[in-house]
């Protein structure tokens, strides 16, 4: 069984990616990335499009994430179960998001394990996610929150493989967990960090998201695999860091102006970071950063749906989601 790390891991922001553009959209990937840990990669990354995780050792097995639709779930088993001789008995959640949570169902032998909120929050939300995008085939959903939670870290023993779960505080959300292997040195993040495409944190927090990013670089991961986008490397903390930088100047500056954080949003230039898939997603962002430059804590309530129709005004339409 050899799938060898891909040999174009971006190490910069990669060039743009044309929705609309025939072929746009690949097949989900399941590339090994060290011995044994493999990246299961749903292009092109943008809403619900997310990556999901498999470590193997022997005959033991775990899984980082699903995926969004009935489908696209039962893709990933299958994907699954083509390289592993047993079903995973572990489903790790990096959080509670329905693109990373939905298919826990289709894993019915694994036992589910996320952050205590992680649980909270699926059993809470529900099915909310799918109300947004209404077009979608979501399929028979079945709502499955962690039946193990943990604080602030958890190890996990597989065959001989070890994973650190560990929650770096309020960043994309209140709730997220990293997944991090030591002796493979590979890091998967959620989405504290993705590749290509505009984190989001609204629910969450920048300056959280800062110091998560500085928790991560400082466990000095070979691999980065992110919750959406291509695999990446440790550079991947750099550019994300400066999006998250660029929020807070853009925060300090519209509420000393007194400027309307849509307003703000439709007068900047994102250089680079325009390049990013789903760019709409600054001005939830913007009101999270402006929250925090008012003194609101992290993670503090915010109204998603005011936040996700204010959005839709700035784009002029629902973003588009391929799930």
């Amino acid at each position: 069984m050899s799938h060898p790390v891909p040999s174009a891991v971006p190490r910069s922001i990669p060039a743009p990616v044309r929705r609309g553009d025939p072929g746009f959209l690949g097949r989900p990937e399941m590339a090994e990335v060290a011995d044994g840990v493999f990246a299961y990669v749903q292009p092109d990354g943008g809403w619900c499009l997310n990556n999901a995780g498999l470590i193997v050792s022997g005959h033991r097995a775990a899984l980082v994430d699903t995926a969004a639709t009935e489908a696209r779930a039962r893709a990933l088993r299958t994907a699954v179960l083509s390289l592993t001789p047993t079903v995973p008995q572990v489903l790790i959640n990096s959080h509670s998001h329905g693109d990373h949570t939905f298919g826990n169902f289709v894993f019915p032998e694994a036992l589910v394990v996320g952050h205590e909120r992680t649980r909270a929050e699926v059993t809470a939300t529900g099915l909310h996610l799918t109300g947004l995008w209404p077009d979608v085939e979501w399929g028979a959903l079945e709502i499955v929150p962690p039946a193990l939670t943990f604080r602030d870290r958890l190890t996990l023993h597989i065959g001989d493989k070890v994973a650190e779960i560990m929650h770096l505080g309020i960043a994309h959300t209140t709730n997220d967990s990293v997944i991090w292997l030591p002796e493979e040195r590979v890091l998967f993040t959620g989405d504290v960090v993705m590749n290509g495409v505009t984190p989001f944190c609204p629910m969450g927090s920048v300056a959280g998201s800062l110091d998560a990013l500085a928790a991560m670089r400082a466990l000095r991961p070979e691999i980065v695999v992110p919750g959406h986008g291509p695999v990446g490397r440790a550079d991947l903390f750099d550019e994300t860091e400066g999006y998250l930088r660029l929020l807070r100047s853009l925060a300090r500056q519209g509420v000393a102006e007194g400027i309307d954080p849509v307003s703000l949003a439709r007068q900047t230039d994102l250089g680079p970071y325009g390049r990013w898939l789903d760019a709409e997603r600054l001005v939830p962002n913007l009101f999270r950063a402006y929250a925090e430059e008012q003194g609101e804590a992290r993670g503090s309530h915010v109204d998603m749906g005011e936040m996700f129709r204010r959005m839709v005004e700035y784009h002029g339409g629902v973003p588009t989601c391929h799930a």
